[in-house]
């Protein structure tokens, strides 16, 4: 069919639901503070879309702001409050249950949602959010997507979801986090910088 021309190869466009109002959730508390001054005081939170066996799945990651280092993430086929929850629950785990930690997102539904900020306070963790449509407001974590998919993410995407899942971990914990020098740390890894702090 697709010799015919009867079939599309083009990926279609993803699109995001628009949320319908404001959130009263939380405030805008980081404000654009992104130099923190050790780890595990603030991370940040976002999700996006990667192209794998003719469909979209998402990645929500986890970024602590000290070092840019991200400290949890998971990948599902959908975008919800599970997915941005699973991502949360192996960073807290992973960094040994910080106390008094912020943690900053967009205002998308999945960080918004009873099930993620019941999550939040269970950690005893502050919730702040970006103010409505500004991306700078979270400005390292689109960073951090823009080089996983320019340095990393084939541009046909991947076979399946397993194939994505494994490739992306190996991005994050092997190259990115290890191996991929970052001008915020003055061209040192995520967690090399991370090492340097003690």
């Amino acid at each position: 069919m697709k010799e015919a021309g009867l079939v599309s190869t083009q990926r279609r466009k993803h699109r995001y639901r628009v949320a319908k109002e404001h959130s009263a959730i939380a405030a805008n508390e980081l404000e654009r503070r992104f130099n923190v001054s050790g780890p595990n005081q603030v991370w940040c939170g976002d999700v996006t879309y990667i192209w794998a066996g003719g469909r979209w799945i998402y990645l929500a990651a986890v970024m602590d702001l000290y070092a840019r280092r991200i400290v949890g993430w998971a990948m599902s086929n959908r975008p919800d409050s599970q997915l941005t929850g699973r991502a949360l629950r192996v960073a807290y785990e992973a960094r040994g249950m910080p106390q008094q930690l912020m943690f900053h997102s967009d205002q998308g539904c999945h960080y918004t949602s009873f099930e993620f900020r019941q999550l939040l306070w269970r950690y005893h963790i502050r919730q702040s959010m970006s103010r409505r449509g500004n991306c700078w407001d979270n400005a390292p974590m689109e960073r951090f997507f823009r080089s996983l998919k320019s340095e990393w993410v084939p541009s046909s995407g991947y076979v399946d979801q397993a194939q994505a899942e494994a490739d992306v971990l190996r991005y994050v914990t092997d190259y990115y986090n290890h191996q991929r020098p970052h001008s915020h740390n003055d061209y040192q890894t995520p967690a090399r910088r991370e090492e340097l702090a003690g």
